[in-house]
């Protein structure tokens, strides 16, 4: 669906999403924020308030939830798994859809970047036995260093794509309109992908179309649950593990096979993260720099993400780099953020210390705009 519009501004655009209607161009991106406090790991009505206030959004991306107890590796993040998350994530949808919105699930799998504390002792799994280096963050120790993890055999591979599959279905079962394939930065997917992780010399390693193998699988079994152009994919080509700052040319090259390989599934997007790091502050030059990379490779709509704000935004999707641009904390206190786009109304600025604490306050207190003044605890972008 074209927008006759001389005026209005290419994130306010709308845009088909294979066979979803977007209202406008702004994608609220995922983001883990450690609000399922309960045993069950599964969404509670704050979620629902949460994400029922970001409909606004042309499409919600949710935080990352997990595919299976193996998968996890954070503290208080949802899943995906029981019955009991799909109740959960079903008032979640609901609340979306009562205000138009359009609503993914991201699948996720921590991989080597989880730690025994979350498997009973256990160690965590990965494509091959090599410590990805870093912290993470335990319900027992606090931030504690990675630990070397064990290789997947071959059919233990396989139970993972059907994970991945029976998540799929759950998403489905929840009501959501699609699910995006968490594969970046240090999750188990961008593990397989890895050069420097994945030394295997079977047919999940060596090369980047083996490298490459496991996600290809997990899309098949995931697109076999919700056909075409309902299932994303979000990858970071740029990604660093341990204490290194540059970017392997290897794992560069790596991901551009994958985004040509992508181009033979019907998917709803290719969402594309350009940091190396987390909050790692990206300019505009850089920005264009990445997305010319992969606009010819992948031929089917992408998703540009990291450190944008509203005038990068419109930048790129004038200019074809990209159709929808996705933004991560500028909608933590900012709800209502294409509105704010769309009016020129000030950008609120989010508190830092609340993004993981849990509860209501930092997460569903943040209000729309009302022409007053912000909250004290809010600083003004502008």
């Amino acid at each position: 669906m074209s927008d006759s519009s001389p005026v209005r501004q290419p994130l306010l655009r709308p845009y088909d999403l294979g066979d979803l209607w977007l209202r406008n161009r702004v994608v609220m991106a995922p983001m883990t924020r450690a609000r399922a406090e309960n045993r069950a790991l599964a969404p509670v009505p704050v979620h629902a308030e949460y994400y029922r206030q970001r409909a606004g959004a042309g499409l919600i991306v949710s935080e990352g939830t997990w595919i299976s107890p193996g998968a996890i590796g954070s503290v208080n993040v949802p899943g995906l798994y029981s019955d009991e998350q799909v109740a959960g994530w079903s008032e979640v949808t609901r609340a979306v859809h009562a205000e138009g919105g359009v609503i993914f699930a991201q699948l996720a799998h921590t991989g080597a970047g989880s730690h025994p504390d979350y498997h009973g002792g256990q160690l965590p799994v990965a494509p091959s036995a090599v410590n990805p280096g870093g912290r993470v963050f335990t319900p027992a120790g606090g931030f504690t260093e990675t630990v070397t993890p064990r290789a997947l055999t071959v059919d233990e591979i396989a139970e993972i794509v059907r994970q991945y599959r029976s998540a799929a279905a759950n998403a489905r079962r929840a009501g959501f309109d699609g699910v995006e394939i968490h594969a970046q930065r240090g999750y188990l997917i961008a593990q397989f992908l890895n050069p420097e992780l994945n030394l295997r010399t079977d047919g999940y390693g060596g090369s980047a179309e083996n490298r490459a193998r496991f996600l290809v699988e997990i899309l098949e079994a995931v697109t076999g649950v919700w056909g075409p152009h309902r299932v994303g994919v979000k990858f970071a080509p740029y990604q660093a593990i341990g204490s290194t700052t540059q970017v392997s040319p290897e794992l560069l090259a790596g991901h551009e096979h994958v985004a040509e390989r992508l181009d033979d599934f019907p998917l709803a997007y290719l969402h594309l993260m350009m940091t190396r790091r987390p909050n790692e502050l990206v300019t505009p030059e850089q920005h264009r720099a990445s997305l010319a990379r992969f606009r010819p490779r992948y031929h089917g709509t992408l998703v540009a993400n990291a450190g944008m704000d509203q005038e990068s935004g419109n930048l790129v999707i004038a200019e074809g780099l990209a159709d929808l641009v996705s933004f991560a904390q500028l909608f933590i206190a900012n709800p209502d953020l294409p509105a704010r786009f769309e009016h020129g109304h000030p950008l609120a600025l989010a508190d830092r210390e609340t993004f993981y604490q849990g509860g209501t306050r930092g997460y569903a207190d943040y209000p729309a705009y009302t022409g007053e003044p912000e909250s004290p605890a809010v600083e003004s972008v502008r």
